[in-house]
This record gives C-alpha cells, structure tokens and sequence, in this order.
C-alpha cells in the first residue's frame, strides 16, 4: 500500500477514525496499530507478515532473557543467537543470490565451473529497516542501556508500526517503544503541523520525485543513446529524484506519526547543503547513519584507536558496509567505498585551507556546498547504475567531448517541453524552504510567514499534487527495493 495512493488515504482514515474514538483504552489503540500495520504490510505480499512476526517474537523472548540474566558469557550467546536470527533472515532473502554469484565468479578465474542454485524470490519491502530496528533492541539491552519491555503487544507494535515500517525512519526503541505505553488523545496542533509534514512529503515525491524520474530512467536506460551533456543533467536528476523520493517518504511518515501523537525522529536535513561530506551524512538518513555509527563503527574502535590507520580502517569498513545495506551488488558498494574517499579528500582539504584563509567566509562556504553537491551526485551514477560496467560507460561519456553539446534538442525528444520548466520551479521552491529551514527539526515551516502567503503556500502546493498525482499515478517509493 502506497502513501500515494486512493487505497490508503481509505486505509487512513477509517484507522485515524478508531484510533481516537479508543484514546482512554491503550490497550485498544496499541491493538488497532498493530492490526493496521499488518494489513498494511500484507497489502504487498501476505506471506512476509511471518518474517515480521519472527523477527518481534523472536527478539521480545530473547531481549527478556538477555535482561533477566547476569552472566556475561550467556547473555553474549543470547545476543549472538538474535543476530544470527535477524542477519540471517536477512542475508538469506536479500543476499543469498549475491554471494552465490560472485563466489561463482570467483572461481571462474581459476578454471572451476559451477553450476549454482539461485532462488527466484522477491525481496520482502523493508526488511532492512525493521532488521535494522529489531536488532537495536537487543543490543541496547545487552549493553544495558536500556531494559526489555514486558508487553508483547507494545513491542510487536514498535516492530511492525506501519508509518515508518518499510523505509525508515529506523527508530531506536530507546525512543519509540516508550510512546506505545502511554495513551495518545488528539491534539489539533499536532495534527495540523503532522499534516503539514506530510503534505510537504508529498510534494517531494509527486511533484518533485516522480517528474525527475521520468527523465531519469529514460537517461539511464538508454545512456549509450545520449551525449555527456545529457546524461550530466540526469544524474542531477536522479540526485533531486532519490532524495524527493526518500526525504518524502520520511516526512509523510512523520507526519501521519505526529497526527496520532506518536514522535519519529528526523530522517533528512537538508542533506544538498552540506559543507562536506561528514556533514551530509549528519543530514541524509540520519537514521541509518546514526546506526551504523553506534552499531559498526564505535565498537570497531571508532576514532578513538591509537592508529590513524586502525582509524582510516574503520572509516572504510562503516561506509562500505552502509553502501552494501543498499543492496546487494557492487555497485552499491563502490558507491559507499566512495563516501570513505572523499571522506579522507575532505579531511585532507579542510586540514590545508585552515592554514590558508584567503578568500572570505561565504563564498568559501558556498565553495564547500558545490564541491559536496559534485562528490555526492557523481557517487550517485553507481548507485543508479545497473552495474559497474554501465557506471564506468556512463562516467566515461561524460569525461568525453560530448559534454559540449546542446542538451535541449534531446529534451524535447523525450516527453512534454513543459515538464521541465516544471521541474526547475519545484525545485527552485524546494531550494527556498531547504535554505530557509535548513537547521531546523522540521523541513517545513511557514509559520513565520504572513496568513495570505502561507494559504498561497498550501493551495499551489495542493494543486501541484492533484495535477501531477492524475498525471503520473501512483509511483512506487525508491527505497522499498532496500
């Protein structure tokens, strides 16, 4: 079931209905969550409800277990065996394929043949992310910083909550399982600024996200066919697709939350005006960002080893591993190695212009924001690419001489001369509210603007969704492949 779609504004508001009219009886609305989510995540496939359900029963039995005991060498066990549940869930749908493949691969150099068995099955929507949130739990309560929670419903619940459960935010239960133990009432702000959240999310991904990918797609299906000018434009394009596309998902999903009285953390903040490239991951998918920070790099030593090449190590390994969570190809993992190297080009520049102050703060500033904006999208082409072989045929026709010719003509090949007119004023009205709340814990805020203009604000925003929503239909979220 799409956010975008007819189905689940239905789904919506039949459970919004309920869900307040039960607010003096918790154990009711934490029922009534749990039950939607189910649905919710059925409406895909039915099938995978049974991994959800192994993953919070599973991890609610052992985190309890893990809490009740104090010896070390058994509580160790019983985190191993939760990982071992969880990873290989995941490894086994997401990653099987993968390995089999490269492993043949491999000894295909030596002169082996081999005949593997591959499995033809899909990919459960956003296993990842609820992997991801399950195995916090058990960690944190090994580590005792927080305690196993009593209530199987309220935990089954934090697992399975339907706004955030395919692609993030990845909550930690240190913040989100708390919530479903306390009664929710309607509050009317919160629920006008939740959605205004969504609204803002919805924008981003119809208006903005599924009109870049329409050129997207055509430039990076067919590259072979386009000069090195073009396919510069739809690589910028599949930047301002991706984060559309997930930074809408996010906040639709914190707003719906926010409606019901429930707090999701902040997944994207401004991550295109970043100074660098340590400063973008502290705004693009905080959460996972954040994860993989507590979860894989401080306990691999983080920076605090005596060695800076034990410290260059762990920098490699915590962004190659995030770029292989995408997915499993070669591809993504270049394009998290990648994010490590200009991580070390970055530290190294910043390191020489401390000791030269030539020209002033601003434009250094705005200097810093391009050159990201330029790291960070050219890392994108492996990210998007189908392999690495189309990635370096890609990079190499722009490195060529056709990146002086006129991208207009093929333009106006592909579809309506109006679309991207379209395109550069959504985004040039995107570009005002990332700016204007680019520190903020909210992407959008018109508070500060006068009545009339806040109603213009909301009523172009409306009309863009219905026009381009009849437009293009209902389009599938980038990340629920992850």
């Amino acid at each position: 079931m799409l956010f975008n779609s007819f189905e689940f504004v239905v789904f919506f508001v039949i459970v919004f209905s309920l869900y307040y009219k039960s607010y003096n009886n918790l154990k009711f609305q934490n029922t009534l969550l749990l039950i939607s989510s189910y649905v919710f995540y059925g409406w895909w496939d039915w099938r995978f409800l049974s991994l959800i359900l192994i993953s919070s029963v599973s991890d609610y039995i052992i985190g309890k277990a893990i809490d009740e005991n104090s010896n070390k060498i058994q509580r160790k066990r019983l985190l191993i065996l939760s990982l071992f549940i969880n990873l290989g869930i995941l490894g086994f749908f997401k990653y099987y394929n993968f390995f089999t493949e490269s492993f043949t691969d491999f000894i295909a150099l030596f002169g082996f043949e081999s005949n593997p068995l591959l499995l033809k099955i899909v990919l459960p929507v956003g296993i990842s992310f609820y992997t991801f949130q399950t195995m916090s739990y058990t960690i944190d309560i090994y580590r005792g910083k927080m305690n196993s929670n009593k209530n199987l419903l309220q935990f089954m619940t934090f697992v399975s909550f339907f706004p955030q459960l395919v692609a993030g935010p990845i909550e930690r239960a240190s913040h989100l399982l708390p919530q479903f133990n306390k009664k929710r009432k309607f509050d009317v702000f919160e629920f006008k600024e939740g959605a205004k959240q969504a609204l803002w999310g919805l924008f981003k991904k119809i208006v903005i996200a599924d009109n870049c990918a329409f050129y997207a797609n055509q430039i990076f299906e067919n590259s072979d066919s386009y000069p090195g000018s073009v396919l510069v434009i739809g690589v910028i394009f599949f930047a301002f697709q991706i984060y559309g596309d997930f930074s809408g998902y996010s906040d639709i999903a914190i707003g719906i939350s926010r409606m019901m009285g429930i707090d999701l953390m902040q997944n994207f903040k401004s991550p295109y005006l970043a100074e660098n490239i340590q400063d973008f991951w502290r705004r693009w998918h905080i959460s996972l960002s954040t994860w993989f920070r507590d979860y894989v790099y401080i306990p691999l030593g983080g920076s605090k080893v005596d060695s800076s090449l034990r410290r260059s190590l762990n920098i490699i390994i915590t962004f190659t591993v995030s770029g292989f969570w995408h997915g499993a190809n070669w591809t993504f993992i270049i394009w998290g190695a990648l994010h490590s190297l200009f991580y070390f080009i970055q530290t190294a520049y910043s390191k020489n212009l401390n000791t030269v102050k030539i020209l002033p703060a601003s434009l250094v500033k705005v200097f810093n924001i391009t050159i990201t904006f330029i790291a960070v999208t050219f890392a994108w082409i492996f990210f998007r690419a189908e392999s690495f072989t189309h990635a370096i045929s890609y990079i190499s026709e722009i490195a060529s001489s056709t990146i002086l010719v006129n991208p207009l003509s093929y333009f106006k090949e592909m579809g309506s001369s109006i679309q991207p007119i379209i395109i550069v004023i959504s985004l040039i009205y995107l570009s005002v509210f990332e700016i204007a709340n680019r520190n903020a814990s909210y992407s959008f805020q018109v508070g500060h603007y006068r009545t009339p203009v806040k109603t213009l604000i909301y009523c172009s925003l409306l009309l863009l969704l219905i026009f381009f929503r009849a437009t293009n239909g209902a389009q599938e979220f980038i990340y629920f492949q992850f």
